[in-house]
């Protein structure tokens, strides 16, 4: 199986290639790694102290983000390499300043996989949530560098424990440790004879809680808001935003602001939301020419405000639900706020929990959209009440990164 893996890495090197020349995001992917060995080269030497931290886009980033910032501070005398898969990931994040170097992560060839190692040399290798490259996994193994998983989960479905699976599950046997995030991925390892697992939770709730002690406020947001109730949408998809204008467009009253914040702000998109919506609307890219407290909608077509405008927030509506797959609930649940989403939420366990217990809502249909908003808006105690329940949920779960960070001072530093 590993002599088939490995063909199949080399031929997927090869048609990568090829999908760069008519793809952007395939020739980020294939154009990042051409200098990434220069860079370890160039920046890294062989007397440097180094800790590996791997994440595959910018979900995994938000997890691994408070590790890498208590590593930072306590153990300032290690140079930190923080390596993505996705661009998705690396470009927003290639100028994180927590970070001594990032850069993408080489395909998982045995050559690549001697190399990276070989120049990198880290004292630890830390890998966010998911990311199982067998290659790589087995040079880190032989070079016996310390090797752990951080906020993993695993389910059931997954290929380690189907019959199939027997040659990844001698990947997973290279790490040293796992902190996963519930009893059921600890059970499902221990059902393949891994062990050496502790259940320390999603080392998220850690980020976002500490999102509210940063300053968040935003002028422009507290123009339009004008004290009014506001329902902020983020991360839309064409199907959400479908829900969010029929109410906008026929069940809104004047007292109810909305703000929507799409994931894709491709202007033609953005532009036949504006023109969906039958309200006095206001884009980001224009507020500085326009009154904002007389619009009724702010659609923002610019990215990385949202954590922020959640705090001025309601009621939030987390996207992705009826598309691709939640997105992150846990940013307006550190805010104290309900939460409404789409079906599609079952593989995220945070979701799941604040479904059953009551802090989020799940929809299915624009009438039960329309139904659930309504209700939100117009009972002041069951909107404080459901609040209280997503704030709890954050503090409850808050406290991973120092299990994690305990370990690794225990360990290796």
């Amino acid at each position: 199986m590993y002599f088939i893996y490995n063909c199949i890495i080399i031929i997927t090197r090869f048609f990568l290639r090829v999908i760069a020349l008519f793809n952007k995001k395939i020739k980020l992917f294939v154009d990042g790694r051409k200098n990434t060995f220069q860079k370890l080269e160039e920046n890294i030497s062989k007397s440097d102290k180094t800790i590996w931290i791997h994440c595959a886009s910018l979900g995994e980033f938000e997890q691994g983000r408070p590790i890498i910032e208590k590593i930072k501070a306590k153990y300032n005398s290690h140079k930190i390499v923080l390596t993505f898969f996705s661009p998705s990931g690396y470009e927003v994040q290639k100028n994180y300043k927590e970070a001594d170097l990032i850069c993408y992560l080489p395909l998982d060839t045995k050559s690549n996989a001697r190399k990276f190692i070989e120049l990198v040399h880290p004292d630890m290798a830390i890998f966010v949530k998911y990311e199982f490259w067998p290659n790589i996994l087995n040079e880190l193994k032989s070079k016996k560098i310390e090797t752990i998983l951080v906020s993993g989960i695993f389910r059931k479905a997954q290929i380690f424990f189907k019959p199939i699976g027997f040659w990844m599950r001698k990947s997973l046997k290279t790490f040293s440790h796992f902190f996963v995030q519930d009893v059921n991925s600890e059970k499902l390892l221990a059902s393949i004879g891994i062990q050496q697992v502790t259940v320390s939770g999603d080392t998220r709730f850690d980020r976002v809680s500490e999102i509210t002690k940063q300053d968040n406020s935003l002028n422009f947001i507290e123009e339009f808001k004008q004290n009014q109730l506001t329902f902020v949408a983020g991360s839309t998809w064409k199907e959400d935003e479908e829900l969010i204008v029929d109410y906008i467009n026929d069940k809104a009253s004047t007292n109810e602001k909305f703000i929507i914040a799409p994931h894709n702000i491709n202007p033609k998109e953005i532009n036949e939301l504006q023109n969906s919506i039958n309200k006095k609307t206001v884009l980001f890219s224009e507020k500085e020419h326009r009154n904002l407290k007389d619009a009724q909608v702010f659609i923002i077509d610019t990215i990385g405000i949202l954590t922020k405008i959640y705090s001025y927030a309601d009621i939030a509506y987390v996207g992705g639900g009826f598309e691709t797959g939640l997105h992150n609930v846990l940013e307006p649940a550190t805010f104290g706020v309900p939460i409404i989403i789409g079906p599609k939420y079952d593989k995220f366990k945070e979701a799941v929990d604040l479904v059953n217990q009551g802090g989020c809502f799940v929809v299915y249909t624009k009438e039960e959209f329309n139904s659930q908003l309504k209700e939100l808006f117009t009972d002041a105690d069951d909107r404080t009440k459901k609040g209280k329940i997503t704030k709890k949920f954050i503090s409850q779960n808050t406290g991973a990164a120092k299990i994690i960070l305990d370990y690794i001072s225990k360990t290796v530093i």
